[in-house]
């Protein structure tokens, strides 16, 4: 796999790349530290340039055909399908997912979820008459999107998509971390025929370009994905012009292994799920609820599951676990490792230090803790890394009430006979549950409980949030 090129890019605003003006933002390889690309650090100034430019073309967009809307949506799909190489090397490169899992995961999912948006038009109820009143479905005008690095495309896609279906237009802030798919998909989007100024974006930081999207009157609604503590901040600055406000935000997801499960396939894929993209993934499975008097011999288990997670170069097709996104996200996934030993947790595997043969990456240890508390720093907080808290439970209603007893609610795991695992998914307060390793549903509704957001992303769900409903009595 070749080394992309040093990729420096502008804003991309009313179908034209504007360069940038004042300051710049380095993206940097996590596994090297080298600088691959560059993108401008936004204003206030670009984002009211953009805003503008989306609502001039709003309307027009609207009135196009759902049937033509959804054709370009389509031939987004099929752009970022032939570019899927372009895609996975890009975001290896940017922010180090493992090359095979950039491939299979990081390219895939925003080809799959837009062609998924693309066939539910035809089918969805624009309209319905309830008694003598004729409901309507319409577009909110301009949709500010603010994206995170973890799945930098993916997270685009799933607002974009759906957004343009609705007749809406969008501003885009993605992560200055990982910005550079982004301007893929503009190019992208422009050869399907979307018209200039339906999409765009403006580089830049949070603080700056994020808070200048949330807070713009003319943006009618804002859709976020990132941390809680982020989407807090941008709700205060919406609530000042009563946007419509969707937040995808954190997780802290449970795997709940009940006594009858098949400990073998729990282990394996609750593993897996606990440190895929390395960890950085709002719904990885970061606790799993073991019976007490089976910790023991589930921990042989983890143990020997976790050693087959090797680290590494993440151009490597052998490497399962890359660097984390940035050094500042390989000091906070360490500090956590290091609150957990001195709060007492068990290290079973892996632990503090670093990863021999890769001290200048952005590399941790994964690491798996036994005998954590319940409501231990690193059985309650959000780590973003590749770090495992097993904690044993006496009984079936004290392994619901610990996976409970977290402020999130995005997803979750329950392994058991079928049906005993099905009565305890239905007691677990959470976004997202899997029996048994039940498929990731790119259609089902995707969206979390208590502080990991609200409203609802990806297949018929996900496009309701972007509609407006208008009831016209006749």
């Amino acid at each position: 796999m070749a080394a992309p090129t040093l990729n420096t890019t502008g804003h991309w605003i009313a179908g034209e790349t504007v360069a940038a003006t004042g300051e710049t933002i380095d993206v940097v390889n996590p596994a090297t530290g080298e600088v691959v690309g560059t993108v401008p650090a936004g204003t206030a100034e670009d984002v009211d340039r953009a805003v503008r430019a989306a609502r001039a073309v709003q309307r027009e967009w609207a009135d196009v055909d759902v049937a033509e809307r959804a054709a370009v949506v389509q031939r987004i799909s099929d752009g970022l399908k032939a570019r899927a190489e372009d895609v996975a090397t890009s975001i290896t490169a940017e922010m180090g997912s493992p090359v095979t899992f950039s491939r299979k995961v990081q390219a895939t999912m925003p080809v799959a979820s837009s062609r998924g948006f693309a066939k539910i038009a035809a089918d969805f109820p624009w309209t319905e008459e309830i008694g003598n009143s004729l409901v309507v479905k319409e577009p909110i005008g301009v949709v500010g999107a603010i994206t995170p690095w973890n799945y930098p495309l993916h997270q685009i896609v799933a607002k974009v998509a759906p957004a343009l279906l609705a007749g809406n237009t969008v501003v885009l802030k993605p992560t200055e971390i990982a910005p550079l798919t982004a301007q893929l998909l503009a190019e992208v989007a422009a050869e399907a025929g979307l018209p200039a100024g339906a999409f765009n974006i403006v580089h830049g930081t949070g603080p700056v370009v994020g808070e200048a999207i949330a807070g713009h009157p003319d943006v009618d609604m804002i859709s976020f994905t990132g941390s809680t503590r982020a989407g807090k901040r941008v709700s205060v600055v919406a609530a000042e012009t009563v946007k419509r406000v969707a937040l995808e935000l954190g997780g802290k997801s449970a795997n709940v292994i009940l006594p009858d499960a098949d400990l073998g396939k729990a282990v394996k894929l609750g593993i897996g799920n606990a440190w895929i993209n390395g960890g950085q993934t709002c719904t990885a499975w970061t606790r799993m609820l073991v019976p007490a008097d089976r910790q023991d011999e589930i921990l042989e288990m983890v143990e020997a599951a976790a050693a087959r997670y090797t680290v590494g170069d993440p151009t490597d097709e052998a490497t399962r676990i890359g660097p984390m996104s940035s050094q500042t996200q390989r000091q906070r996934v360490h500090g956590y490792i290091e609150r957990g030993v001195a709060d007492g947790a068990r290290v079973v595997f892996g632990g503090p230090g670093p990863v021999e043969g890769l001290e200048s990456g952005a590399y941790v240890r994964p690491t798996v803790f036994a005998d954590v508390a319940p409501d231990a720093v690193i059985a309650q907080e959000e780590i973003f890394g590749p770090v495992l808290s097993v904690i044993p439970y006496r009984d079936e209603d004290e392994a619901v009430a610990i996976a409970n007893s977290s402020v999130y609610g995005l997803s979750g795991a329950v392994f058991g006979e079928d049906d005993h695992a099905l009565a305890v998914a239905r007691r677990l307060r959470t976004g997202q549950v899997e029996v048994n390793g039940g498929a990731f549903n790119i259609m089902a509704p995707f969206g979390g409980y208590k502080q990991s957001g609200n409203g609802r992303e990806l297949g018929r769900y996900g496009l309701e949030e972007f509609l407006e409903t208008k009831a016209i009595q006749r």
